[in-house]
């Protein structure tokens, strides 16, 4: 069941998205050569905590860090670890918490020092991707639209869409109805509706779209060795359009 959200539970939502976005913008800061996963997943906490609120990863269906950090070929869900990062390097952080009730969960992907041009593009297109799907996001359209819009952007560039993972929507849960697949036919799927709150996340990758699951039961990487890229926002449907929650 979806849930359409009020002004005030949009508003609480809003408070929790935009601590990630301070969070986000400070992590990109300090990804840099020589800078390990772990430092930056304990200064997501620190932050967190430091709002008065909670990272919402950290043991969510075990999962055992407050930040998400895939590098290169890691699509989402990578450990935080003493790896440290590396001159070409891209960067995929995924951030979420919970305050007073309410979620808010976005990401970035980040170039490490110079990267190659290939990597550029797919960060650019990579989130394109999410612009265009949140253009979508208005009274009267499609869920399909949404993911029709990521699919066509990113395959017209010679990219792939991860299709093991989808957005959500998100509120007094982390995860709720609807699931939001990054591929699709335009015109199918749920109304979008005033009041619906959306974590739209494009995963894109520079070859195939198949991932697998490392041994550690959660990080996800392309199958075959490729880049991938991940940018996320929560957005509210407004009857004037969409509203992007995770900025500052």
């Amino acid at each position: 069941m979806i849930e359409l959200k009020s002004a005030l539970e949009i508003g609480n939502i809003g408070t929790s998205a935009r601590i990630v976005a301070r969070v986000l913008a400070r992590l990109r800061e300090k990804a840099a050569v020589g800078v390990t996963t772990l430092e930056l997943n304990n200064l997501a906490e620190e932050m967190c905590r430091a709002e008065g609120a909670e990272p919402a990863f950290l043991g969510y269906a075990g999962y055992p860090f407050s930040l998400c950090a895939s590098v290169n070929e890691q699509v989402v869900h990578g450990f935080p670890s003493r790896r440290k990062l590396k001159e070409g390097d891209i960067l995929s952080m995924d951030f979420g918490v919970l305050k007073d009730g309410y979620y808010g969960d976005a990401a970035t992907t980040v170039a490490v020092g110079r990267i190659s041009p290939e990597a550029e593009r797919l960060l650019q297109v990579t989130e394109e991707c999410l612009n265009t799907a949140i253009d979508q996001a208005r009274p009267g359209r499609r869920l399909g639209d949404l993911s029709h819009a990521v699919q066509s952007l990113a395959e017209k560039n010679g990219f792939s869409v991860v299709r093991k993972f989808v957005g959500h929507g998100i509120g007094r849960a982390l995860h709720e109805e609807p699931q939001i697949p990054n591929f699709g036919q335009a015109g199918r799927g749920v109304e979008l509706r005033t009041g619906m709150v959306l974590a739209i996340e494009p995963m894109i990758n520079a070859g195939g779209h198949q991932v697998r699951i490392l041994d550690d039961g959660w990080t996800a990487v392309t199958t075959d060795g490729s880049l991938s890229a991940h940018f996320e926002h929560t957005v509210a449907i407004s009857e004037n359009g969409p509203v992007v929650l995770s900025r500052i």
